[in-house]
């Protein structure tokens, strides 16, 4: 199986996830958007009039004759497939239910930087955001950082569900590298407090195909225009 990723090709962004799950996996994948005339491709999956089930926004992946969308649905979709989900239905289901909460998470970053809408530039919302901000950094970070590092205590494997490595864990890398970019000094005021979540972090960055992904070009650095953005007056 080669599968289509098709994503924004400059920004990591909820594509992100997808493309960490396929690279840990070795998985033959194209990431059609950063491919000459990639973009057009891209536009077709949105735009065009003969598909029957369209997707709203991308990531959209292509695996044969399945099209389908969302990030948690594209990784509960991969998960069996590239041996990144447990065997069962009930373990199946609680990874998925792990990257829900973590498509929570990343929504909440978003929001730090457009508290008041997508469409308005960061400096026309800038007095928002930093009140937004603060209420991230204060309350609502330590709040899922707290609850991801209360799932790893309760898992003798050291990762969020069993011995193995999920696509769960491989999120919670990215929320974590994300976060250090985005609130440098406020992670570093929290992170002594999450052993845990911090030791599952080092573990992913360390196997050798994601070790090798992130020296590589395929990894796109963060920057100001994707959903992780340093303004270093929303960091306190």
């Amino acid at each position: 199986m080669r599968y289509e990723l098709y994503y924004w090709p400059s920004i990591q962004g909820r594509g992100e996830f997808v493309r960490l799950a396929l690279e840990d996996a070795g998985a033959d994948y194209v990431d059609v958007a950063r491919r000459p005339k990639g973009m057009r491709a891209l536009m077709g999956q949105l735009e065009s009039a003969a598909l029957k089930r369209p997707a709203f926004a991308p990531p959209i992946l292509k695996a044969g004759e399945v099209l389908l969308s969302q990030t948690a649905n594209i990784l509960l979709y991969l998960g069996p497939r590239l041996k990144l989900a447990p065997k069962g239905e009930t373990g199946r289901l609680w990874v998925h239910q792990l990257q829900l909460t973590m498509a929570d998470w990343l929504a909440e970053v978003h929001d730090t930087h457009h508290p008041i809408g997508s469409g308005l530039y960061y400096e026309e919302q800038k007095r928002e955001a930093k009140q937004r901000a603060a209420d991230f950094r204060n309350a609502r970070l330590p709040k899922f950082m707290n609850y991801f590092e209360r799932v790893l205590s309760r898992n003798a494997g050291g990762f969020l569900a069993g011995k193995t490595l999920s696509y769960a864990d491989l999120s919670l890398f990215q929320m974590v590298a994300g976060l250090r970019y985005a609130f440098p000094r406020a992670m570093a005021l929290q992170e002594e407090k999450y052993p845990r979540l911090l030791a599952l972090h080092r573990r992913v960055e360390a196997r050798p195909r994601i070790a090798n992904y992130l020296a590589s070009e395929r990894r796109i650095p963060f920057n100001q225009q994707g959903i992780f953005r340093h303004y270093p007056e929303l960091d306190g």
